[in-house]
């Protein structure tokens, strides 16, 4: 079966049990805190995911991962099926779709502002607002810097790119010309 099928098909029925306990959103922070420890740490992963080590001793690290994160006991639980599922290779996958989930249930959408250099908080407001107004949804927007694109601003809103940028038009006008 495709990762990415198991990873919507596990945070679906994680997405499912927040929203029963009305805790969709804090289940998505929890479960993004344990998949960046998960891949933050090569050596944790590579205990966890194999099977060499009992299953009990990799339950054990996986219980003081939770203690240490403070996970809920609903993570702990979803976090102790997908071990004992052999599942866990997927949790960053999991996140990824569950992210998309809780914020398709909250009614949000994220966005990434990509500029050649540091923007002012009031710009990248004012940018985010005009998104909310475009998309009609809550906008989390993330900025990155690439000088790259000489100048101007890229953003991006799911799958949908709009390309302000001077590499862009110097690109576009290169076309014309010749």
């Amino acid at each position: 079966m495709i990762t990415g099928s198991i990873g919507r098909r596990y945070a679906k029925a994680l997405l499912e049990i927040g929203v029963k306990t009305q805790s969709y959103d804090a289940l998505g922070k929890e479960l993004d805190r344990t998949a960046d420890a998960f891949l933050g740490s090569p050596e944790l992963r590579r205990t966890l995911e194999n099977p060499v080590f009992p299953l009990e001793k990799r339950r054990t690290i996986l219980d003081e991962l939770a203690r240490r994160l403070a996970l809920s006991k609903t993570m702990r639980n979803f976090l102790m099926l997908l071990l004992d599922k052999g599942r866990l290779p997927a949790l960053p996958d999991i996140a990824r779709a569950h992210r998309a989930l809780v914020d398709e249930q909250a009614g949000r959408v994220r966005a990434t502002l990509i500029a050649a250099r540091p923007l002012e908080p009031a710009l990248v407001e004012r940018v985010r607002a005009a998104l909310e107004k475009k998309t009609g949804r809550v906008v989390v927007l993330s900025t990155k810097e690439d000088q790259a694109i000489l100048g101007g601003l890229i953003t991006q809103v799911g799958d949908i790119v709009y390309d302000g940028s001077v590499r862009q038009k110097l690109a576009t006008l290169r076309e014309e010309l010749l």
